[in-house]
């Protein structure tokens, strides 16, 4: 267990509140928030997790997923343990609900160690940067900014794959610092985040809304068969997304029984039905955790040109021009290297 002063906490009437999130836990002394990563300790608010690293692993960038930033190049991905949210259904629910005193198989490492890692690698543009990823990483705060400062000072970029539950007051200091974000929508309706979630739904739109105008944004949705699978809500969602920008990509995963949760795999036609709504709205939807032939490729919105072609992680950007259609020369919303 690594402990360091956190960030982002108030005092009140003899009580701890944490303002990493939105929970706004109140802690006394001893007690740890619901995250599991932040405790109360004489007076002061520590993280329990600063440089406790659960997994580290090169990955294609395609993998976290993001289809439009760097396709093609490595990701160095690492993340810590444990989670804001208690999604009953959780597909890494041994790292996201695992206790960082408990978790034998973690191990510390350093931002130096992080940039020594990328650059012992290779070199860009063969190498994107670094990924926080696999468990939440907003609750990594201050290892996750400290490692971003060093890496972007370097050249390298930066991801988040997270579950968008955070506070506006720590999203503000994250946003300078990543270059895109893979955010998860887990559905559109409040009732399911609090259900399955105990969460709420609006902040994780206002993270997605705030990224949106700052970096790339790409948005993945786990499909739960009866639970947010509604042709209503997909539409409402796609919706939604298109009124940011019709060209942010949505990414629909096939949902496996998990964790709490035993109902049976997403449908292959439901995962279908959903991908033809929200392209009724968006330029670039995708299915993931399934093999459909054509569901993960890139087609230009103005000509249908295969732009893209993406078969497990390989990928071929045979009908592009830079960022532009070799058809039609339509722009694509595309991040490559300069």
């Amino acid at each position: 267990m690594t402990m360091r002063k956190a960030q982002f906490y108030a005092r009140e009437e003899g009580a701890v509140i944490c303002l990493l999130c939105p929970r706004r836990c109140r802690l006394a002394e001893g007690q740890t928030g619901i995250c599991g990563a932040r405790r109360v300790v004489e007076g002061e608010l520590q993280t329990l997790n600063y440089g406790l690293c659960s997994a580290a692993h090169w990955d294609p960038v395609e993998k976290k997923p993001l289809y439009h930033f760097y396709p093609g190049k490595a990701v160095f991905s690492l993340g810590t343990f444990g989670c804001n949210l208690l999604c009953c259904f959780c597909q890494n629910w041994s790292i996201a609900r695992a206790k960082p005193e408990n978790a034998p198989f973690g191990s510390a490492i350093t931002p130096e160690e992080v940039l020594a890692e990328l650059k012992g690698a290779g070199s860009p543009p063969e190498i994107a940067g670094v990924a926080f990823t696999y468990n939440e990483p907003s609750i990594w705060f201050e290892f996750v900014c400290d490692t971003a400062r060093l890496v972007k000072a370097h050249g390298y970029r930066t991801i988040m794959v997270t579950n968008g539950f955070i506070s506006s007051e720590a999203l503000a200091e994250l946003l300078p610092l990543i270059d895109a974000f893979n955010i998860d929508v887990k559905a559109f309706n409040d009732r399911f985040y609090s259900e399955y979630c105990r969460g709420m739904r609006r902040p994780v739109l206002e993270t997605v809304e705030a990224a949106a105008r700052h970096c790339h944004v790409e948005v993945t949705c786990l499909l739960i068969p009866t639970l947010n699978d509604d042709p209503e809500e997909l539409e409402e969602l796609a919706g939604w997304l298109s009124g940011l920008s019709p060209a942010i990509p949505l990414h629909f995963s096939r949902y496996f029984p998990q964790y709490k949760l035993d109902l049976p795999p997403t449908p292959l036609e439901s995962l279908k039905r959903a991908r033809a709504i929200a392209q009724n709205k968006l330029d670039y939807v995708y299915l993931g955790n399934v093999d459909l032939p054509g569901t993960s490729d890139t087609f230009c919105p103005g000509c249908s040109q295969l732009l893209i072609r993406r078969r497990g992680y390989s990928v071929s950007l045979a009908g592009l021009h830079g960022r532009r259609c070799n058809r039609c020369n339509r722009e694509i919303k595309l991040v490559l290297p300069s």
